[in-house]
């Protein structure tokens, strides 16, 4: 049987851990003009390793060092929320902030964001693989 792999950062690795399927899709990496990067756009992204580890998501790559994110945080702070463009389509999300962003950025080499689906959005519409 093949095992189902769940990506909880869009266009990254995925992993086949069944408890990631409740935040399958729910990051995502987005450029200076909020655009989603998919691996076609950043081929890099597909080198960011995740997985879930005492209720964080766990991010690593070659030459970084390991970076945890809370998964399940009260989004109440409108002033880190924003719209992301996935597909042409607006969708609301919120930001994870400088740490996060500034790990990105380093690593892909571009000015970039790691942005969560926000709870309260409709489900995004991701464009077929």
């Amino acid at each position: 049987m093949t095992p189902t792999f769940y990506y909880p950062i869009a266009s990254c690795a995925g992993i086949a851990d069944p408890e990631a399927a409740a935040y399958d899709r729910k990051w995502l990496i987005i450029d200076d003009a909020d655009n989603w990067l998919s691996q076609q756009q950043c081929p890099k992204l597909a080198a960011i390793q995740v997985n879930l580890s005492m209720g964080c998501l766990v991010m690593r790559a070659e030459g970084m060092l390991r970076l945890d994110i809370p998964l399940d945080v009260i989004e109440d702070d409108d002033s880190v929320r924003r719209q992301a463009i996935v597909d042409g389509k607006h969708v609301d999300v919120v930001d994870e902030g400088e740490l996060v962003a500034t790990w990105v950025s380093k690593y892909l080499e571009r000015p970039c964001r790691l942005v969560k689906v926000h709870p309260d959005a409709p489900p995004v519409l991701w464009p077929p693989a």
